[in-house]
């Protein structure tokens, strides 16, 4: 059995920020730039001389590609065989404009391959994509709600628990078309 780890002091963010911005061959002006954080910053989270805000935290996690969780993981953390990302963890795409919320339930390193969403639309919200790469494919599980998806001059209702499957490498929209709130899973398959 092994022994509690001790909760009084904070993560240790910097060897974890090091160790991932290393191994993606990032300098601190790359990962600076990209995560819009100070390089004088990222240099003394990484020597421990700085905690990070979760706002930067978030930033940094987000521009490696990794759940925030990864970050403030600590050595015994990052053994685990199982890794389990907090709901709050979850990057999220508000689109409140167009009446959805996709929240980005695939690893990032599987971006542009294999990803998965969970989308949820208001009464009369709708995702609309322009189209992906040649071949791309995606599959639309309702889980509740009322759903139409619409590919080119193609529209089709989805019952809950159904699954529509489409080509993503042309315009396409899925639709909210009920009085309440829909939740569906997305799968994009990139060829």
């Amino acid at each position: 059995m092994q022994a509690p780890v001790s909760t009084n002091a904070p993560p240790e963010v910097g060897a974890a920020l090091q160790r991932l911005r290393l191994a993606r061959g990032l300098t601190l002006e790359d990962l600076s730039r990209i995560a819009g954080v100070s390089k004088s910053m990222l240099s003394q989270i990484e020597r421990e001389k700085a905690n990070p805000t979760i706002a930067i935290t978030w930033r940094l996690a987000n521009a490696l590609g990794v759940p925030i969780g990864e970050l403030l993981a600590t050595a015994e953390k990052e053994a685990e065989t199982i890794r389990v990302i907090d709901a709050h963890e979850t990057p999220t795409l508000p689109g409140n404009h167009a009446g959805y919320v996709l929240r980005i339930l695939g690893p990032m390193e599987l971006a542009g391959k294999y990803e998965w969403y969970e989308l949820t639309l208001a009464p009369g919200g709708e995702l609309a994509s322009q189209g992906h790469d040649p071949g791309a494919q995606e599959h639309v599980t309702l889980l509740h709600g009322a759903v139409e998806v619409e590919v080119g001059h193609s529209k089709r209702k989805v019952k809950t628990g159904g699954t529509a499957r489409y080509p993503a490498d042309q315009q396409h929209i899925v639709r909210n078309i009920g009085k309440t709130e829909a939740k569906a899973l997305m799968v994009v398959i990139h060829r």
